[in-house]
Order: structure tokens, then sequence, then C-alpha cells
């Protein structure tokens, strides 16, 4: 059984632009894996020459896209980012939900937390 987690950032941002770099594969590509490729909804995220084959369980422009792992035998198991904006201030309430073994919960939080990171950096964005 795995651990649910989130991870919630606020930042001052274009919400277009962010949802470009969270819901495409040309935008996943830039900070989440080093390739990213889909063919209807299945989306294939490379790293270190290895791949990870997801399915697009939910894209809700402008605020929501979930992916599930093939390889996952969990089922009630997926990634998720949410995404909300502020059009007054521009600032953009992102949430990731993951789940992790119990043992794996700190290097998976960690992990996002740096995928994060490459996130604000490229869009230049500021965190509030």
């Amino acid at each position: 059984m795995k651990t649910k987690f989130e991870i919630e950032i606020l930042l001052k941002t274009s919400p277009r632009v962010l949802e470009d770099k969270l819901t495409t594969p040309s935008g996943l590509s830039e900070w989440f894996a080093e390739n990213v490729n889909a063919q209807n909804d299945i989306y294939e995220f490379w790293w270190s020459g290895l791949s990870e084959k997801a399915k697009l369980q939910v894209l809700k422009p402008g605020s929501k896209i979930r992916f599930k792992w093939l390889s996952d035998e969990d089922e009630e198991s997926y990634f998720e980012m949410n995404f909300a904006s502020d059009p007054m201030t521009n600032i953009v309430c992102l949430t990731v939900t993951d789940f992790a073994e119990e043992g794996d919960l700190d290097d998976s939080k960690l992990l996002w937390e740096q995928n994060i990171n490459d996130l604000v950096r490229l869009l230049g964005a500021e965190l509030t």
C-alpha cells in the first residue's frame, strides 16, 4: 500500500505558460524528464536512457493533469498536477499529488521538490 503525499507551492508566473509546461510532451521534457513522447493517451517519459510509460487519466484545461504509471500495480495510485491562478495577482497555486512506498516517501518528495525547482527556474517565476 502506497502513501499519498502532496506538495504545494505558490508562484508568480503566467498561468498559460505554466499550463504548457505541465500538459504538453515538449513542456514536460524541459523540466520533468529528459524526453517525453505521447501517442493517444500513453505518454513515454525518458530518463538516462530508460523509459517509463503512463496513461493520461485526466486533462482539464486550465486546472489539472493526472497520469497513472502503467507499471504500477497499485490501482489507487497516480500522479497529478493541479494549478489554479488568481487573475488579479497572477499568483498560481501548484499542487502535486503522488504516491510512494513508505520507505521511499522522503526520496519521492525530494525528487518532486527538485523537479519543481527546475520548473520554477525554467519559468523565471517568483515563489511567493
